[in-house]
């Protein structure tokens, strides 16, 4: 009897855990606008901003150089880092991908 409790218990895991979505999907973001190193500013987070319209958003990256788009119009394809905006700042952005429009 325990054996087929615990059969049990361990089947519905493995079918309630298959729908599950990763999370990195939900934070996923498209940008375009002015891309430009970071200068002084309020908040201390990012190596790069993005102008885009109205918002400005920080940015970094360890899988592309920001500095080779710096000054340019560009698309970026990234990840909203959790915990950010902080004191006011930018939402910040970990980009995974940089195109021109």
């Amino acid at each position: 009897m325990k054996q087929i409790v615990l059969l049990l218990v361990i089947g519905f895991a493995i079918v309630g855990c298959s729908g599950v979505k990763p999370a990195a999907d939900q934070n996923l973001v498209i940008l375009g606008g002015k891309l430009e190193a970071l200068g002084m500013s309020t908040f201390q987070y990012g190596t790069h901003i993005l102008n885009s319209g109205a918002t400005t958003y920080a940015l970094k990256s360890s899988k592309v150089d920001l500095k080779t788009y710096a000054g340019k119009n560009v698309v970026v394809k990234g990840l909203k880092v959790a915990g950010y905006p902080v004191d006011g700042g930018p939402e910040l952005i970990d980009v995974q991908e940089v195109s021109n429009p």
